[in-house]
């Protein structure tokens, strides 16, 4: 029954991004492919996906014990964090910190979890900032 209510959930939750997807305005400059195509392609994933699950779902599914939802809770409350934090202390640090937390509750030691959190930061800053020249959350220090 879960995976039922699983998959409709999903189905529902399709359905309202393809309305999203279709009512971006396209501007005169876009190109052939415009805007609404990527959203479009990720319902439609999203959509056939969840209609599996709700059409065909698992006879005897396991869930979780008390302490991996707990885990799930705490990585989601990382994410939420993330997302409020990089305007503030900008994309380096709060992709550290992210990315290290999550490296960490992954199984990494901590030390490594932190090299992880920090390589991964100042990886794709070089990539997508210096390199690519895309605009990223700038920090207190100015990166």
């Amino acid at each position: 029954m879960s995976d039922r209510i699983f998959g409709i959930f999903g189905l529902l939750l399709a359905i309202g991004f393809a309305y999203s997807a279709t009512v971006i305005e396209e501007s005169f400059l876009s190109d052939v492919v415009g805007p609404k195509a990527f959203p479009l392609i990720i319902a439609a994933i999203l959509g056939i996906s969840s209609a599996v699950i709700a059409f065909k779902p698992d006879p005897d599914p396991a869930w979780p014990n008390f302490a991996r939802i707990a885990e799930i809770a705490a990585a989601v409350v990382v994410m939420v964090l993330y997302a409020e934090l990089l305007p503030v202390i900008g994309f380096v640090f709060a992709t550290a910190f992210a990315a290290a937390y999550l490296s960490w509750r992954l199984g990494n030691a901590i030390l490594w979890a932190v090299l992880t959190g920090i390589g991964t930061s100042v990886g794709i800053y070089v990539i997508f900032h210096l390199v690519l020249g895309l605009s990223l959350a700038r920090g207190p220090l100015g990166f």
